[in-house]
């Protein structure tokens, strides 16, 4: 049977732990009630007899003693207070006479009346901001209803008349009409080629008249939910239905696809509203749960029975007595089911209520196989290249020039993506809401089992294509034969990654590609979390992007049939290629913070666009130090990456991790912690300035044996992957802990329409 401390801890609502009754502390109370209660038992039998003889006669000279010995223990006061809002009923116990109570059952009862408190107050604060959030709703439907309407009539009239006259005629002298110039002012507005749902600021205006006749005025914002929307692309939606409609310079129609999209945006903001009334219901649940085993603790401790009586209190509190976050629950749903369901109730639930997908054994099973497959493989693999000398300097220049890097960017990439795996079931562990922060459907998103599948599975077929390679050389096959299978093995992954079936989890696959174009485009893209968080992935695999670009140049030139290894080398528009790589991931990164300052407005992302500046500066003293090595451009190097090091350790510890925080309860580190040990955070932080440092072998050049510098560099790559993997965790701890401090559990999806009366 699991015990209740671990099925409240699974249970509660991460972002809103703090808001949950503190169990864990009044167990402590209990704890300290029961060792008082012990010693006080090893005083002389005699003497405690003689007390309960007395007590029991006192009992029977009353009529009702047995009746009223409870209500006698203790006392529940309520008094109203004021707040900023509203006024709110406070609980206060006291403990009478009869009850015997000493100093630690006085901080037990003090301390359950602040829980108490603590939960109405912000169940009344939540319930009010939900409330206010579904009536908002509400109106947001009314108008959807009314465009959908409107929209009908012009359907009506297009198939009842031939003349465009007639039908712009027909359609203004409906409920709702839109004026042009709103329209014509979002065209013109340069550098605005996609908008922020959440900021939106151009709006095609709209009369509107009522079911009570009254003319409001709506304002449509001109963008879809996909945070973005080119102003070219709407200026030709425009122009199309101008053509169609042969507009009179003053009426525009509603456009359909626009309509669609402000039909998602409230179909998006109804299900995440369900889902906190959903957070709502467990939180009251389990709350009022934890107050019935703490009572139920402390009367089996103290042999008491103030159980009946705190908790009959509890019960007509309010956040146990209020029902209106039931009846919205049920509007929601019956409205979702109707109007975005068509009255299927199985299809709504699947929106409303996702399931998580089900982790199977299987899964777990081919784990394992394809590690055992992995490592039989790479074994035999590494075998045969320390026999045939694959991997010394000078012994076979052509398969280092042309199968290692292809090794080495696959290892770069699943080492990457297995740390991921890894990072998913820490977070999991410590109950950091990932799926949350990224923006994950239950239903579609990766466990870590799935991850650890791709990774097994992808470096199997790897390291045995290569290994089937090797033995065909090995056994007399010519590089014109064989050189073309590394290739081959490349295009199969990326085919696999584009490949519209859905076999290998083709929405991830597709999430992925999403959010690759949205770093490709920046700073045309709103920045989500998602977006910069995978930027940073790619600032620590620059190498492996480096391969990525020798390997394509190598086969898309038709290189392999030659074995011609050093042509993109020699080739100027490869090394100008080469360079603009190694400052790619950077300039992204760069570009998103940029943007995200154009739309929060907030300095500080202006300061995080200088550590990407100072890490392109540093890289381009190393590029420029490869090519002419002077001591001139050796200091610049170290300057460069001195600075940039500083740099990213101070962003690193301070602003990313939330760390080296100098008034914090623990020092050095930040007030909240997940980890419960503490030097696990500083062999971190010590670990992450050492990994930092890896670009001094770039200036040193420090040989390691017989070993060839690529494996080096390979290592090196390596280190600077784990060092992500590790920084990956503590970033995603401290955005999650920003959540639970401001206590959002759900999203706050922007609205389509805001609806104003026309004299304002």
């Amino acid at each position: 049977m699991v015990k209740f401390t671990k099925q409240f801890e699974g249970q509660l609502v991460p972002e809103w732990k703090e808001a949950f009754v503190d169990y864990w502390q009044l167990k402590k109370y209990i704890k300290k009630i029961h060792i008082e209660s012990t010693s006080h038992t090893s005083k002389p039998k005699e003497k405690n007899s003689l007390t309960r003889a007395l007590f029991s006669s006192i009992q029977k000279l009353s009529l009702f003693g047995n009746q009223c010995r409870d209500n006698e223990l203790i006392h529940v006061h309520s008094k109203l207070a004021s707040t900023a809002s509203n006024r709110v009923l406070l609980y206060e116990t006291e403990l009478l006479e009869q009850f015997d109570h000493s100093e630690a059952a006085n901080e037990f009862f003090a301390l359950l009346d602040r829980q108490l408190n603590k939960v109405n107050e912000f169940y009344r604060k939540k319930e009010k901001e939900f409330v206010e959030r579904g009536e908002c709703l509400e109106k947001q439907l009314h108008i959807l209803v009314e465009l959908k309407n409107a929209l009908q009539d012009q359907h009506k009239n297009k198939a009842n008349s031939s003349q465009h006259d007639s039908k712009d005629e027909a359609y203004i002298s409906g409920t709702i009409s839109c004026d042009e110039e709103s329209h014509r002012g979002f065209i013109d507005q340069d550098l605005q080629e996609e908008e922020n749902v959440s900021e939106e600021q151009n709006y095609a205006d709209c009369i509107s008249t009522n079911s009570n006749g009254k003319k409001m005025k709506i304002r449509i914002p001109l963008t879809n939910p996909t945070r973005t929307f080119s102003y070219l692309l709407w200026e030709d939606l425009i122009n199309q239905s101008s053509k169609k409609q042969n507009f009179d310079g003053k009426k525009l129609h509603i456009n359909k696809t626009k309509l669609h999209h402000a039909e998602k945006m409230i179909r998006g903001a109804l299900i995440e509203l369900y889902k906190g009334l959903g957070y709502l219901k467990t939180y009251r649940n389990l709350n009022m749960l934890a107050f019935a085993k703490i009572l139920k603790k402390f009367d089996k401790v103290t042999s008491k029975q103030v159980l009946p009586i705190y908790l009959k209190v509890v019960e007509s509190s309010y956040f146990n007595s209020s029902d209106k976050i039931i009846k919205l629950a049920d509007e929601v749903e019956e409205i979702f089911v109707k109007i975005f369901a068509q009255d299927d109730r199985r299809k709504a639930m699947k929106y409303l209520k996702p399931t998580q997908r089900a982790e199977s054994h299987s899964v777990t099973f081919f784990i394992g196989l394809f590690t055992g497959c992995f490592i039989a493989l790479f074994v035999g693999y590494a075998i045969m290249a320390h026999m045939t000398g694959t991997y010394k300097p000078q012994t076979n220049t052509i398969y280092m020039e042309t199968v290692y890097p292809l090794l080495s960017m696959f290892s770069l990439l699943f080492l990457h993506f297995f740390l991921y795996g890894c990072n998913i079931f820490m977070w999991n562990k410590t109950r950091i809401n990932y799926s949350f922060i990224f923006e994950q459907t239950p239903r579609r998103e990766l466990k870590y089992r799935d991850v650890f599948l791709i990774c097994t599975m992808s470096m199997t077929v790897v390291v045995g294509v290569l290994f089937v390679h090797l033995s065909l050389m090995e056994k007399g096959y010519s590089y014109s034969q064989v050189d073309s299978i590394p290739g081959l093995l490349l295009l199969v992954f990326l085919i696999l990654l584009v490949c519209p079936i859905n076999i290998v989890y083709k929405s991830s696959r597709y999430r992925l590609l999403s959010v690759l174009r949205n770093i490709v485009l920046s700073p045309l893209y709103k920045v989500v979390m998602l977006d910069f968080f995978m930027t940073d992935q790619l600032c620590s695999q620059v190498p492996m992007l480096r391969n990525l670009e020798y390997v394509g140049c190598y086969y898309i030139t038709g290189s392999y049939k030659t074995q011609d290894y050093g042509y993109c080398v020699r080739t100027k528009n490869y090394r100008d290629l080469a360079y603009t790589v190694s400052f790619l991931p950077y300039y992204w990164r760069a570009m998103q913070c940029a943007r995200r300052w154009l739309d929060e407005g907030e300095t500080g992302h202006l300061i995080n666009l200088g550590k990407y500046v100072s890490a392109m500066l540093a890289a381009g003293a190393k590029l420029a130090y490869e090519k002419e090595k002077n001591m001139g451009w050796l200091c610049l190097v170290v300057i460069m990456s001195s600075i940039a090091t500083v740099y990213q350790l101070y962003w690193d510890f301070v602003k990313d991790w939330g760390l080296l925080q100098m008034n914090s309860k623990n020092p050095w580190l930040r007030n909240e912690l997940i980890l419960r040990r503490k030097f696990i955070y500083f062999f971190s932080m010590g670990l992450n300035l050492v990994l930092r440092l890896a670009w001094l072998q770039t200036v040193l050049h420090y040989k390691f044996g017989s070993i060839d510098y690529r494996l080096t560099g390979l290592f090196l790559a390596a280190l600077e992957v784990i060092r992500r993997g590790q920084w990956n965790f503590y970033r995603l701890e401290n955005e999650h802990l920003n959540n639970a401090g401001k206590f959002r559990a759900v999203k706050t999806v922007p609205l389509p329409f805001e609806e104003v009366d026309e004299q304002d």
